[in-house]
Formats: C-alpha cells, structure tokens, sequence
C-alpha cells in the first residue's frame, strides 16, 4: 500500500530541506522520526509533519485500520521541489537597493508499507 503528502510553499529554501531529507530518505518511519527529533534545522518539524501525514494516509487507505505499525512504513520517495521566490527589496547607501531572495519549497513524501 503506498500513500503520499504534500507541504507546499514552506518559507524553507529548498537547497536546506534537501540537506535533512537525504538523512531520512529509504528509512522506516520510526527512524526518520528519530533522526528528525536530533537534527538542528528549520526543515525538520516541517518533515515530521509531512511524514506523520502520510503515514496516516496509508493507515486511511487500509480501510483505517489504526494498528499497522509505523515501522512496517517505509519512506519510498521524498522530494523537494522549488516554489515561487519572494522578492524583497534592501536599501543600500546613496539610494541603491539590493533585492532579496526569500525561497520557498515544495515537498512531496510518499511512503509505502511492508506487510
């Protein structure tokens, strides 16, 4: 059984996601969490949450029978896309601006249980 989830437009740029997410990808739910609970960065609660949510799609898929263990889930594929950039201006001296980049992602976890 395979499910997915998807977070989209998160205030991460999608270069530092992809960082967290090579830790997790191939692992089983359980792992990724642990790992997640340890990592230091900005993209790790918004992981978690995206791969809760697809186990729990695969839980809803199986005629939502809530007992299916989460290590019997396996994350398939998770992938970072791109989103829109926001573009924001930083004023500089004799009358110069600087444009700033604000970066968002687009993730997409599908998760597939063993059983």
């Amino acid at each position: 059984m395979e499910a997915r989830s998807l977070a989209r437009f998160i205030r991460v740029s999608p270069r530092k996601t992809r960082i967290v997410a090579d830790l997790i990808r191939g692992k089983s739910i359980d792992e990724a969490l642990g790992i997640l609970a340890l990592t230091p960065k900005k993209a790790s609660p918004i992981l978690r949450k995206a791969i809760l949510s697809a186990a729990a799609n695969v839980q809803f898929k199986n005629d939502g029978e809530v007992a299916m263990d989460n290590s019997n889930i396996f994350i398939k594929e998770i992938r970072i896309d791109e989103g829109p950039t926001q573009k924001r201006i930083r004023p500089r001296a004799q009358g110069r601006a600087f444009r700033i980049n604000k970066r968002t992602s687009h993730i997409k976890v599908t998760v597939e249980s063993i059983s």
